[in-house]
């Protein structure tokens, strides 16, 4: 049984077919275990004779002639009823997959029991590919947790089992969207979901005679049948509630718009009211606060006017839309790539956007179909984070799109330590810097942002010990976004932990969370240790001074206080002595000459204490060192290391001569 049975439908798909199956025959799988299945939909432009002759060289592909049906569906139905493989991906004909694709989604499957997996699309030739579900590698989810319900196209690994248990096929009754119920079916009945996020698996191709199927018009009566059989899906599957407007949405969001698009192409004017009529009562059927209250401000607009069957007014938003740069989902439009949003007022710390009719008297929309507040989104950047033994200083930029900042009256941020897993915060006001120009080549200059600047003081003393994560509240005009802070940042701005030690004895240490960047304080060794920090590489005697033992090594925090390292020499009764270690500053390193010329047994190591705290590392044993002797005051002395310890431990004293003799002696 092969592990993957690759499905492609093709329909005159000359020249893309032969890059489409050739990425499948080189995948890092291995040809020998992956099946083809391509089925030639009644092509004329020779992609038939093109099939045939790929299939001469790949003993697993198999090629299948039919009349054209007029879609995908039927293809991918009889490809389905010919696989074999474990696995089944569906590929459209001018598509092509990353070379080790099908090898990571396999493995993704395998390692985690997904029964669906989706691969990292990339847009080719100007196609606009999803995104917001490929923003990290998730092992297993489903489609409330996630973003993977915004991709219903059905370029993805299914298990076959799956398909076989719920009679999965394609929908031959629908001309768009015929993968949508597929997809969405199998997401929901689908143990688990995986995502590859981290490369490349496929490449989506924009045609450049146009001839993609999402590229395609299709009647206004079509669209509404999609977003019909779309919600009717999701309310059957899913029971009223959070998780049903959150599927809701996407339909609402894009099918229903699809949908408007084709309605004001109509010619019929009796056409059009008519669908509207049918429209509304779709629209009301699954209509919610919560869905409402999980839609962007211009989908709720559209879905009152819809409601209140206002098509006049309908028209114009749509033409108000495309006029701005609203593009056909998938394609993207000469227009689009210019798009612009519509003006802003800010009124009572409310950001209302310019869509038509606001605040007409005679309509009376309610505001809440204008209101983008939830919409807007910080934006800021980090362009210096600067720790030292009393404070963290934190400078650089931030601001909310699209609202203005041209003076300080305009702006009140602050920054906010928030500590994991508690409720307790620190909020800091910020210095307000100017930031002329910054904004000036967005959205065609229309927003000023020159006040937007930060600079602020974090008093590390202030901190008890935890993890505190950084925000910004982002004040502007009345209106507060508050973000994590660290993600964006100038390039001078290091990702490394930054770990120290204050003047209070404090172990800190500026981190930034994985996967996102974000910048942590770790205060008191949460997760961030001292001791990695001090290591000790390797001692031995001095040549020029029998009795001094040279120690090398490194310490690796940013700052410490003065005097606060050392090498100790401890002995069983307690005594001691300290030689300070003072480390470069450019890496840390550090040479230190140890005097070893006190009676007695000694072990050394290397600590750091402050302010009554310590932390200390063993200086290790040296196999190697070999016993030293010297001459004071004309007496001979020794040092020796102790075997057996795994610190260096040292047994200074004065040679017995009359022992040394005999011991001599014996050896004769």
């Amino acid at each position: 049984m092969p592990e993957v049975t690759v499905i492609i439908a093709a329909f005159d798909a000359m020249p893309y077919v032969t890059r489409s199956v050739g990425s499948v025959l080189g995948q890092s799988l291995g040809a020998d275990r992956i099946e083809v299945i391509a089925v030639d939909d009644g092509s004329t432009d020779g992609t038939a004779d093109e099939l045939d002759r790929l299939a001469e060289r790949a003993p697993l592909m198999h090629v299948i002639h039919q009349p054209n049906s007029g879609g995908p569906a039927g293809p991918r139905n009889l490809g389905l009823d010919r696989a074999t493989g474990r696995y089944v991906f569906f590929l459209d004909a001018d598509d092509h997959l990353g070379s080790e694709a099908l090898e990571r989604m396999v493995a993704a499957a395998d390692e985690n029991g997904s029964d669906v997996v989706l691969g990292r699309i990339v847009g080719e030739g100007g196609r606009r590919a999803p995104g917001s579900m490929f923003r990290r590698n998730q092992p297993s989810t489903d489609v409330f947790a996630s973003r993977v319900y915004w991709t219903l196209n059905p370029m993805k690994l299914f298990r076959r089992e799956l398909i076989d248990r719920l009679r999965l096929r394609f929908d031959t009754g629908l001309s768009i969207g015929e993968d949508q119920p597929f997809v969405a079916t199998a997401y929901l009945e689908a143990a688990a979901i995986s995502v590859v996020a981290d490369y490349d698996c496929l490449y989506w191709v924009a045609r450049e005679d146009g001839n993609n199927i999402t590229a395609q018009e299709h009647g206004a009566r079509m669209r509404i049948g999609l977003f019909r059989k779309m919600t009717e899906l999701v309310a059957a599957h899913t029971p009223a509630g959070p998780g049903r407007d959150t599927l809701m949405h996407r339909h609402y969001a894009v099918e229903l718009r699809d949908a408007v698009l084709q309605l004001s192409r109509e010619p019929q004017r009796e056409v059009q009211d008519k669908l509207l009529y049918e429209l509304a009562d779709l629209v009301a059927l699954h209509w919610t606060e919560g869905l409402a209250e999980r839609l962007p401000a211009v989908v709720r607009l559209r879905c009152h006017l819809i409601r209140h069957r206002l098509l006049d007014e309908l028209l114009t938003l749509v033409h108000w839309e495309l006029d701005r740069g609203a593009a056909s989902y998938g394609i993207t439009t000469l227009a689009a790539t210019a798009a612009t949003g519509p003006e802003l007022q800010v009124d009572g710390g409310r950001a209302y956007a310019l869509y038509p009719y606001f605040r007409d008297s005679t309509l009376n929309i309610p505001d809440d179909c204008y209101d983008i507040t939830a919409e807007l989104r910080a934006r800021h950047r980090v362009d210096s984070a600067d720790i030292n033994a009393t404070g963290l200083r934190l400078a650089g930029h931030a601001r909310i799109h699209r609202i203005s900042t041209r003076d300080v009256t305009d702006v009140s941020t602050e920054l906010i330590l928030r500590k994991r897993g508690t409720d307790t915060e620190r909020r800091l006001p910020v210095h307000h810097t100017p930031t002329p120009g910054l904004g000036a080549d967005e959205d065609g200059g229309l927003y000023a942002y020159e006040m937007a600047g930060y600079d602020v003081t974090v008093d590390l003393a202030s901190l008890t010990p935890g993890l505190w994560d950084i925000s910004l509240a982002v004040g502007a005009q009345g209106i507060v976004k508050e973000a994590r802070l660290g993600s964006s940042r100038a390039d001078s701005v290091t990702t490394a932990t930054t770990t120290l030690v204050t003047d209070a004895g404090t172990a800190v240490a500026l981190y930034t969370t994985k996967p996102y960047g974000n910048l942590t304080l770790d205060v008191g060794e949460t997760r961030h240790r001292i001791p990695p920090h001090l290591r000790v590489t390797g001692a031995a005697w001095s040549a020029d001074a029998p009795a001094t033992l040279v120690v090398k090594g490194r310490c690796t925090l940013a700052s410490r206080p003065g005097g606060a390292l050392t090498i100790r020499a401890g002995g069983p009764d307690g005594a001691e002595e300290r030689t300070p270690v003072e480390p470069a500053s450019s890496d840390g390193t550090f040479t230190v000459r140890v005097p070893c010329t006190t009676a007695g047994e000694r072990e050394l190591t290397l600590r750091l204490a402050v302010a009554g705290k310590e932390w200390s590392v063993p200086v290790p044993s040296q196999p190697s060192l070999k016993p030293t002797r010297w001459q004071r005051l004309g007496l001979p002395w020794y040092a020796k290391p102790l075997p057996g310890r795994d610190v260096l431990t040292l047994r200074v004293g004065r040679v017995e001569l009359l022992k040394a003799v005999r011991r001599r002696l014996a050896k004769r």
